[in-house]
């Protein structure tokens, strides 16, 4: 008994809070997301793009969400949305690659930064010889450079339900049963380097064990929408509702590098695709997780590299912007707008100050 008690996996606070970050790869139109339906300027500026007050989903009597962004709107008046206005930084880059190097170092303007702002909590939050990473991209595209730690490894996981269905190699199991039975039995001594192998085997066998119990567990899986994000997400609460010690997601809607909010011609439809995949997979994922009393542990924030220019172009779309908004979504938030929308009067070439 002591053997097992010394060698067993340590036991995580089931209280650990969980941030999940949720990239907009392109430049999202703030400006028609959370929308100053009521102002003229916003009225001039965007003859064929313009939102009125009978199509959003009116916050108060100056601004409403885009009119497929019906989630959010209802997790607005629940209290599990805030919006922060105008977030940005002075003398913000204006193209994809600087901006978002910006954004994901959390150094603007620092060229050669080697390490993500997330990469940097990691490294700060995992313990000497701990062998579970707290942190994890979820999706298709090559990892964010905001998760590039100095120490830490972090994985990036396309899917449990991927994991699920591939077989493992014959007698794959039984192998990791014995791995994990022989470092069970193994005496602690004073070689720190058997203690961590010891421990690391240990916690890799009773990890692969939830996650495969997770992943084949359609129970607790939640009603998600048929979109990309929303299936990262999905895989997101799965993990959290295993326990894994995972206390930092990151997730992508656009496709990444110059992603799909980039729309410099035919915004209208474009976007408004982009925000109902964005709007419906954020809801259900908040729905999904309340169900399980698991939402006080959960902060969702989204970003984007810039927002867009005020004033359309001549194709219908906007050009490279500043500041732009960014939601919250939890359990634990006080909701609401959160600082006051920028002036469309006082503007940095054509674009919102932050």
């Amino acid at each position: 008994l002591v053997r097992a008690a010394r060698a067993a996996p340590p036991q995580r606070n089931p209280d650990d809070t969980v941030l999940v970050v949720v990239q907009l790869s392109g430049g999202n139109d703030g400006l028609n997301t959370v929308v100053p339906y009521a102002d003229d300027v916003y009225g001039r500026s965007r003859r064929t793009l313009r939102l009125t007050g009978t199509q959003v989903h009116k916050i108060d009597g100056q601004l409403g969400f885009h009119p497929q962004t019906k989630g959010f709107a209802r997790l607005f008046k629940e209290g599990h949305l805030s919006v922060v206005q105008g977030v940005g930084y002075p003398n913000s880059d204006r193209d994809h690659p600087g901006a978002m190097r910006d954004w994901h170092t959390g150094r603007p303007h620092v060229p050669h930064a080697q390490t993500g702002w997330l990469g940097r909590t990691i490294d700060h939050v995992t313990g000497e010889g701990q062998s579970v990473v707290p942190g994890a991209f979820v999706g298709g595209i090559p990892q964010p450079f905001a998760l590039n730690a100095e120490k830490a490894v972090v994985p990036s996981i396309p899917s449990l339900r991927q994991a699920a269905d591939t077989p493992a190699p014959p007698g794959a199991k039984q192998h990791r049963r014995r791995l994990a039975e022989a470092a069970e039995a193994a005496r602690p001594g004073d070689n720190p380097l058997v203690d961590f192998v010891q421990r690391s085997t240990l916690e890799a066998h009773a990890a692969a064990e939830k996650i495969e119990a997770v992943a084949r567990d359609t129970r607790g899986a939640g009603d998600y929408p048929p979109f990309g994000l929303a299936g990262d997400f999905r895989t997101i609460a799965q993990l959290i509702r295993a326990r894994l010690g995972i206390r930092i997601y990151f997730a992508e809607l656009g496709g990444g590098g110059i992603g799909g909010f980039d729309n410099h011609a035919n915004q209208r439809d474009n976007h408004a695709a982009l925000l109902r995949q964005l709007s419906k997979s954020v809801a259900a994922f908040v729905d999904d997780l309340d169900r399980d009393k698991l939402l006080d542990r959960v902060l969702l924030m989204t970003f984007s590299e810039f927002g867009r220019t005020v004033s359309e172009n001549g194709r219908r779309g906007t050009g490279h912007g500043a500041a732009q908004p960014v939601f919250l979504a939890g359990g634990r938030l006080r909701g609401g707008l959160v600082g006051a929308h920028p002036s469309l009067d006082d503007l940095d070439q054509d674009a919102l100050k932050h």
